[in-house]
């Protein structure tokens, strides 16, 4: 029988076994949470590069200077009622509610010549869309019932946006002579959630060696209401996945395109494969019956009589 002693020296040293585990929980798994610096007084911003990939050339936009354009002290100079104003996160792009789609005033004073909703259903939005025809070149939409259909229509809402702006310039350009700037109104319901999505993803492909993070972090020292719950932060960042494993695709194909061909047409004049015979030895080779030498090895001792005849 054990002492009392002993059976506290026990107890303790179970107890001390069992403090080096982590503490369970019944939640759900959850994926790591993604924090976003708030935009602050000491913040930094991070630097806007366009960036030199994508199918429209857009090799004009690096000429402007993007360094003082994100707002230092949204935090002060907020309020609330410009929720329902739209703010510039670019100069050639825009986010705000459906309600500045309809401020045909504000569409006149600021040049913007595409109005692109964000739909959660065919037929939505009939109204600010009427209202942006009459002052925009360009109408564009895209119907998005739910957060997780978003990652689908990024890169062609990128496309769009980056299309319409070339396309503008080069139109401004044979009809008047000056390159004027298009400039996209990204907007939906309230501007802070699909939109907002809309206008990160566009970042994230459009600036050079930007991230989920930076392009939430601007979207909100530009417009302080913008809402992006943990769903969104997730679709993002798998985005910026996405993105990064194309980036890293595209450098290998440029490189090894030139002699892609090249090395087909060796591979092509190159001698065929050595069968099992070439590569044995003639020693090796002991042809029995016309029996190959691993099959007599195989049935050696073997009675390859089918049946046998039992007497009596």
């Amino acid at each position: 029988m054990t002492s009392l002693r002993e059976e506290a020296a026990l107890s303790d040293f179970a107890g001390a076994h069992q403090r080096k585990h982590n503490d369970y929980t019944y939640r759900l798994p959850t994926p790591p949470r993604i924090i976003v610096p708030p935009p602050t007084l000491t913040t930094e911003i991070p630097g806007l590069t366009v960036s030199h990939g994508g199918d429209v050339d857009l090799s004009f936009l690096r000429e402007l200077d993007l360094a003082d354009i994100i707002s230092k002290n949204t935090l002060l100079d907020w309020a609330y009622e410009r929720r329902r104003q739209a703010q510039m996160i670019l100069p050639w792009l825009y986010l705000g509610p459906m309600v500045a789609a309809k401020d045909t005033a504000f569409l006149v004073r600021e040049g913007i010549t595409m109005a692109f909703a964000i739909r959660a259903r065919e037929n939505s939005m009939t109204g600010a869309i009427q209202y942006s025809r009459s002052v925009c070149a360009e109408i564009a939409t895209i119907d998005v019932p739910t957060f997780h259909d978003l990652i689908g229509r990024f890169a062609e809402t990128t496309r769009m946006i980056n299309t319409h702006v070339a396309r503008y310039r080069e139109h401004a350009l044979q009809t008047t002579g000056q390159a004027t700037l298009g400039k996209v109104l990204v907007f939906c319901e309230s501007g802070n959630e699909k939109s907002a999505a809309i206008v990160a993803a566009y970042l994230m492909t459009t600036l050079e060696d930007f991230d989920h993070v930076k392009s939430m972090q601007v979207c909100q020292a530009q417009r302080f209401c913008v809402n992006y719950d943990d769903t969104l932060k997730n679709i993002l960042r798998s985005y910026w996945d996405i993105l990064q494993a194309q980036r890293s695709v595209v450098p290998s194909n440029g490189v090894s395109g030139n002699g892609n061909r090249t090395h087909l047409q060796v591979a092509n004049q190159s001698r065929p494969k050595r069968s099992i015979e070439s590569m044995r030895d003639d020693d090796d080779v002991d042809m029995e019956n016309g029996m190959d030498v691993e099959d007599a090895a195989r049935f050696e001792g073997r009675d390859a009589t089918p049946f046998q005849n039992r007497e009596g």
